[in-house]
């Protein structure tokens, strides 16, 4: 009898998830819609219905039929009954985003707020997000959480940092933002927050690299819509791969790393900083910038080709640099080809969706995501 009973709660969560999720994918659904697509009967589907509406979860949103009948009512999602907001930090800015219940970003907004390990700048950040939830005119009664992303390993449990190199980030991190956020609080590794962001919801990247161009390095393998860690947290990181053996230093200590080789810093030292001037200047056909793209492109296109010689699946490019390569993917195609054993082409080289926003996305959708597997 308790194994019955059992399975028959499991059948109510598996059908309610199942109609929830149809109103996360379609603007709006009547119970006939719902029953044909999901194969449930209308009592059912009636049931579920008044559930959702109960909960404020979705919502009468208009009719469709013939003018001569009796007209039936659509249903649609309450896509902000439930909000997340995410913030990436790096080294002088902050990015804070507000995403609703589909993944979409609501708004987001950059910030100048220089990292330092003190309590002045965690209070900082706590009343910078304060005024940007108040200057937005978000219900604090809805925020699911808040996602940190951190240029540093993050452990699984999402509480605590074990390595970072780039910023001096302490262990116990997530204490020191609790302190002036009231909210719950999650770090997460910023590639994996942005390749988060890149999958969730994109059936087109079951298998993926995203390799994060910023000021520093990032990666992070997704396989099988899951974002692969590694036994120690420190999968992906394509950064550290040797690319000139003997070559220059990195942070890290070794040398010829990657990240000394297509950092957007690599481009942006030329134009103090600026790596929007660098495209632009480049685009106006500077022979000195367009000399130092193309010994860029060719690193660039020999980091590619390592990746996918390894794993064989789509690689996108995200991060700062990502944000300027729409004009320059077909050539960095061609170079990978050229140094490619296998491939005639490189389709599987996909420019991102996201693009500054993306670390501050991933990090809220996590939340998202957990609260819509949930229902």
């Amino acid at each position: 009898m308790e194994r019955k009973k059992s399975t028959e709660m499991e059948l109510r969560k598996i059908n309610r998830s199942n109609i929830y999720h149809e109103f996360m994918t379609h603007n709006s659904l009547t119970k006939q819609d719902l029953v044909f697509r999901l194969n449930l009967s209308l009592p059912t589907i009636t049931k579920n219905i008044d559930e959702l509406l109960a909960d404020k979860l979705i919502e009468k949103s208009g009719s469709q039929g013939n003018t001569g009948g009796r007209r039936a009512t659509t249903y649609s999602l309450i896509r902000d009954a439930r909000i997340a907001l995410g913030i990436d930090i790096t080294r002088n800015h902050i990015t804070i985003a507000a995403l609703d219940l589909t993944g979409t970003i609501i708004t987001f907004r950059r910030y100048r707020l220089s990292f330092q390990s003190t309590d002045l700048y965690f209070q900082s950040v706590g009343k910078t997000l304060e005024a940007f939830i108040r200057d937005n005119h978000l219900d604090e009664n809805r925020i699911l959480g808040v996602g940190i992303g951190l240029p540093a390993l993050v452990d699984a449990d999402r509480r605590h940092v074990f390595f970072s190199k780039i910023l001096p980030i302490q262990e116990n991190i997530l204490e020191d933002f609790k302190k002036y956020i009231p909210y719950r609080v999650d770090l997460f590794n910023d590639a994996k927050a942005a390749a988060f962001a890149e999958t969730w919801g994109n059936p087109n990247f079951k298998n993926m690299f995203y390799l994060m161009l910023a000021n520093n390095i990032g990666g992070s393998i997704i396989i099988n819509h899951t974002i692969y860690s590694g036994d120690n947290q420190e999968s992906s990181e394509a950064g550290h791969i040797q690319l000139v053996p003997g070559g220059r230093l990195c942070y890290c200590g070794q040398r010829g790393c990657v990240d000394t080789y297509i950092s957007a810093t690599v481009l942006s030292d030329f134009t103090d900083g600026n790596l929007e001037a660098f495209f632009r200047e480049l685009w106006n056909g500077d022979p000195k910038l367009a000399a130092e793209w193309n010994t860029y492109l060719d690193h660039l296109a020999a980091t590619v080709n390592t990746i996918h010689v390894l794993l064989d699946c789509n690689i996108v490019l995200g991060g700062y640099v990502g944000e300027y390569m729409g004009p320059y993917i077909d050539d960095l195609r061609e170079r990978v080809v050229k140094l490619s054993t296998f491939c005639d082409n490189a389709d599987f080289l996909k420019l991102c969706s996201y693009k500054k926003e993306a670390i501050a996305a991933g990090a809220a959708m996590r939340f998202i995501a957990d609260f819509t597997d949930s229902v």
